[in-house]
């Protein structure tokens, strides 16, 4: 919605959105700790799953493990007691186990399936029945630009992005018409701790690929997760918005 025009000709200022209840799977470090951090910027109320109870200041901490329904389910009872019903999930909770094909075991492959994909199912199914009842709701997928654009010695973890975008698509086509969007948000390289810790001819090679000529900011990352999220973008859905310098484009 575009500001108004007053009589006098100055534009009057989009009334402020209400705080809501936001839960990002996560949230203690990296990227889902940028993301809390936006959108307690924004005056929301925040929490954030983590495996160790931390959480960054001002946020709410819930201890969750993304591979346990149970688990799942009580801090989803903590978050609504303390906030009320989740508004804006961002499922950004994941792992990594990379190897080579032939030397990938079959739990290499369905650990890293099993959170990274369903746990996500699980987050957003329990946050469905909030935003159900609201009659709106953000559901925001934390994908990879490796997810349609391929990785050597990540066939798990790729997997498990890109089945990301179709769960977003079938969300959309579910629930599009109670008010909830679902939307896949595809982070390429990003300066973190691990980017950090790589040899600098790995960097150096990362970097050549990339357009932008750099990696990417966490904050780079959330502030689009926070747009995604917002009332501005109450149109899209079931879209895959990369941020990623470039590197993923036409994939």
């Amino acid at each position: 919605m575009s500001p108004q025009s007053s009589e006098s000709g100055s534009i009057s200022a989009e009334p402020a959105q209400a705080p809501r209840s936001v839960l990002i799977t996560g949230g203690n470090r990296g990227i889902g700790r940028a993301i809390a951090e936006a959108f307690l910027a924004a005056g929301d109320k925040v929490a954030v799953t983590t495996r160790s109870g931390e959480a960054p200041q001002g946020a709410l901490g819930v201890s969750a493990d993304m591979t346990d329904s149970a688990s799942i389910d009580a801090a989803f009872t903590e978050v609504e007691k303390a906030h009320g019903p989740v508004e804006v999930l961002v499922a950004n909770a994941g792992i990594t186990r990379d190897t080579l094909l032939l030397r990938m075991s079959e739990d290499d492959f369905s650990d890293v399936v099993e959170t990274n994909l369903t746990g996500a199912f699980r987050v957003i199914k329990r946050a469905s029945k909030g935003m159900l009842r609201l009659r709106r709701g953000r559901v925001v997928l934390i994908g990879s630009v490796v997810g349609l654009y391929g990785s050597p010695g990540q066939v798990n973890y790729a997997s498990s992005k890109a089945a990301l975008v179709g769960m977003a698509r079938s969300l959309t086509r579910e629930l599009g018409g109670r008010g909830i969007t679902a939307n896949v948000v595809a982070p390429g390289f990003v300066r973190s701790d691990m980017t950090a810790e790589l040899e600098e001819e790995t960097q150096q090679r990362y970097l050549e690929s990339i357009p932008a000529g750099r990696f990417a900011e966490p904050e780079e990352v959330a502030q689009v997760v926070r747009w995604i999220a917002g009332e501005e973008a109450a149109y899209i859905s079931g879209a895959v918005i990369p941020v990623d310098g470039g590197l993923g484009m036409g994939h």
